[in-house]
Order: C-alpha cells, then sequence, then structure tokens
C-alpha cells in the first residue's frame, strides 16, 4: 500500500496486520481520487473509520489542508500515527480514538464543517445511511461536500439521503464504491 499521486507520491503505508481491517487497495484509492478530484486546495477531510489513515494521507498529499482521522482501535491508532509521520506534515492531522458515533458528536461540539467524508465502515457492522443523516443533522458537512462511501458490493445504498444526491457508483471485486454530493444551499 502507498501514496498514489502528490506530495507524499511513492511514499509506502503500513498496515494493520490480520483480518480487522481491509485497506482500501491502490487501485481502488487511485479510482476514487480520479472521480473527485484528483487534485485539491485546502478543503478539510474527515476519515471516520481510518484503518490505516490511507484516504486521508492521500487527499492531504493531494492538497486538502486538515484530516481528522478517526478509529477505535488502539492498533489501527498507532499504524494511523506511524503513516502521518512518514509524511513528517503531523500538523496536518488530527487522530481521535472514539467510535464513529461518538467522534460524530465530539465533532460537532467542536462546530467542526468537512469538504470531504470517507465512510468505510467494517462490512458487518454499516450504518452508513444513519451516521451520514446524524452528520447532516448536526452540520459536519459544508454545502457541496462529497462523501465517499466503501461498501460491500451486495450493500445498495439509496440514491438519496436528505440533501445528499448519489453522482457516481462503481464496484471493484468485492467492492462498492459510493459518492454523494450535498446539495444543500449555504
Amino acid at each position: 500500500m502507498r501514496v498514489i499521486s502528490g506530495e507524499y507520491g511513492g511514499r509506502r503505508l503500513k498496515s494493520l496486520p490480520g483480518a480487522n481491517t481491509r485497506p482500501t487497495t491502490d487501485k481502488v484509492k487511485e479510482s476514487i481520487f480520479n472521480m473527485i478530484g484528483p487534485y485539491f486546495d485546502g478543503e478539510r477531510v474527515l476519515d471516520l473509520f481510518a484503518g490505516s489513515g490511507g484516504l486521508a494521507i492521500e487527499a492531504i498529499s493531494r492538497g486538502c489542508s486538515h484530516a481528522v482521522c478517526v478509529d477505535k482501535n488502539y492498533q489501527a491508532l498507532k499504524i494511523i500515527k506511524e503513516n502521518i509521520a512518514i509524511t513528517k506534515e503531523p500538523e496536518k492531522f488530527t487522530t481521535l480514538k472514539l467510535d464513529a458515533d461518538r467522534a460524530i458528536e465530539q465533532l460537532a461540539n467542536q462546530k467542526e464543517q468537512f469538504d470531504f467524508l470517507f465512510l468505510d465502515p467494517p462490512y458487518a457492522k454499516q450504518k452508513i445511511v444513519d451516521q451520514i443523516e446524524k452528520m447532516l443533522q448536526l452540520h459536519l458537512l459544508k454545502p457541496d461536500a462529497i462523501i465517499v462511501c466503501e461498501t460491500d458490493k451486495t450493500v445498495e445504498l439509496p440514491e438519496t439521503i436528505e440533501s445528499l444526491t448519489q453522482i457516481r457508483q462503481q464496484n471493484y471485486g468485492i467492492t462498492a464504491v459510493t459518492i454523494y454530493r450535498n446539495e444543500a444551499k449555504a
């Protein structure tokens, strides 16, 4: 696993050993960023099930200004921090050891808002729609925010979720990537 493009392009990233996490493959990661970018200009990123931090690091490498990486697993957080260290720019990242629901509450209390949201929860424990609805109600997503959901290809996400409209859906082997845009007015 590596950073595909941008400032950190080519740097190798560590991933958690074992079957507890499924790092986004380089092929899928490259496809995601080709669909939503490929380059950015100072946006803020929330990676709610960060795993190795690969998606957030890729976003920062391509021009986003700050990423919040959330994971409840201590070992995953350790790997995320090691991967952030590879960037030599730790100030561009915040790590939170919380489950997704508690992180959503904490970020809302801090009045955070994000341009990009990456949701790649464990396949067996998905509450994607509920979590997106909660983030919309708490105003965590900016108007025009892009939401990237990575799921098992058997999961069917709705065409719309409140103010979000599905703009792309693509399968890669057992993985499906669904992308939404927040159509809410500022």
